[in-house]
């Protein structure tokens, strides 16, 4: 028997900030909860989490039917975000969804991400020689939020010197997408920062379609040349998207997982012993304090889930945070145990949507995580983990900030 009264409050700073006891208590009591502030559904235990990440019932296309439900003039007002954002692969179902992932596919393969390890850890390096000196910094803002943006700016063919302009107009876009909802200017900054960023793209693609390189961006227009059937607009947006895509994820990973280490030092100390426990490791951060912490759906046709009626046109939220916490998978799921091994988390999403960059944002953590441990002999924080701000966002989950004090 649910209980239905059941009405935590997932918009607040103290969910933002320890989300878990809550979906906790959801998980076991209310696992398909109708939210009345949300006014979507919350998905939490692990089988349904899985189930609806392939369950064509549940629908990614949720940005068309927001922005024609608009009034005529709040739709005005969203030009940018309503032209381009919904050719974004991740807010589509197949067809289009897949024709748009065969398109970025290739960049992801196995050999070019082998090939982007010396430029991860030659970044990793310089990032943290300039840091060499310091006693103290923002681990966010100095390296976590740069190391990702520089690598996957220099895989499309970005210049550097755009890397201050690109993360702050990416990171006023995720108020957007990451459904913020204490963001009052959300929509007004989302629309600038994507007006700024779909231009800067479409001038780089100009710039490439008269002279080549052997770049990311080169490579997506003749993939886009090949496959015949990729319109401008498509192509520029997935330049933008993997852009976004590329870093803000990795830098909750390399946030979240370092605050996970320095709450559990016994376990910092073996991964700075062995450095090799690097790999499984970022498996268990992943699933310890997941970077993504939910993927939103439209329910598509109306169903039942645990006796709960589900209505086409519903938001349903999937939370990814709590099926990698679910006692049913992994035992003693709220501890973090490095060696853990055992099932994959579901971090990078699962089924046709799993998430196209996993194995660069891993081999991101993997090379890092280790490099900051040998860099300083003693790293803690700055300041108490209760006063640590998180991103406003239902989607994401990171941190705004992570001052920490090092010494050699």
């Amino acid at each position: 028997m649910y209980e239905t009264a059941l009405q935590p409050d997932l918009e607040s700073p103290a969910f933002r900030c320890d989300p878990y006891p809550v979906l906790a208590q959801l998980r076991a009591r209310d696992p398909v909860h109708w939210n009345a502030r949300l006014k979507g559904w919350v998905l939490t235990r692990h089988d349904d989490v899985r189930a609806a990440l392939v369950d064509e019932r549940l629908s990614s296309d949720r940005l068309r039917p927001f922005f024609a439900a608009l009034p005529e003039d709040g739709a005005a007002q969203l030009p940018t975000l309503s032209r381009h954002l919904p050719h974004w692969m991740v807010f589509r179902d197949p067809p289009a969804h897949t024709r748009l992932r065969r398109l970025a596919a290739p960049l992801f393969s196995a050999a070019r991400i082998a090939a982007a390890q010396p430029v991860v850890e030659a970044t990793v390096a310089r990032l943290l020689a300039a840091l060499r000196d310091r006693s103290d910094f923002d681990f966010i803002a100095e390296f976590a939020g740069p190391l990702p943006a520089l690598v996957v700016m220099r895989l499309l063919g970005v210049p550097e010197e755009e890397l201050a302009r690109l993360k702050r107009r990416s990171d006023e876009l995720a108020l957007f997408v990451g459904s913020a909802r204490a963001s009052p200017q959300k929509y007004a900054h989302a629309e600038k920062a994507l007006r700024e960023l779909t231009e800067l793209f479409a001038d780089l693609v100009a710039a490439r379609r008269r002279a080549p390189r052997a770049d990311g961006i080169s490579a997506l227009i003749d993939h886009a040349r090949d496959q015949d059937d990729i319109g401008e607009d498509e192509l520029v947006a997935t330049c933008v998207l993997l852009l976004f895509a590329g870093h803000e994820t990795t830098t909750n990973l390399l946030g979240n997982g370092l605050l996970a280490l320095l709450e559990h030092p016994g376990e910092l100390d073996k991964l700075r012993a062995e450095p090799a426990l690097a790999a499984r490791a970022v498996e268990e951060l992943l699933r310890y304090d997941s970077p993504a912490a939910s993927v939103v759906r439209v329910v598509r046709a109306a169903h039942e889930r645990r006796g709960r009626r589900l209505a086409a046109g519903e938001r349903v939220f999937v939370m990814l945070g709590a099926a990698n916490r679910d006692p049913a998978v992994y035992a003693q799921p709220d501890r973090l145990w490095l060696a853990r091994g055992g099932p994959s988390s579901l971090a990078f999403g699962y089924g046709p949507h799993l998430c196209l960059g996993f194995a660069l944002a891993r081999l991101e953590a993997r090379v890092a995580l280790p490099a900051l441990l040998a860099a300083w002999r003693r790293i803690e924080l700055a300041e108490p983990a209760a006063r640590l701000a998180w991103h406003d966002s239902l989607v994401f989950r990171g941190l705004v900030r992570l001052p920490i004090a090092v010494r050699p």
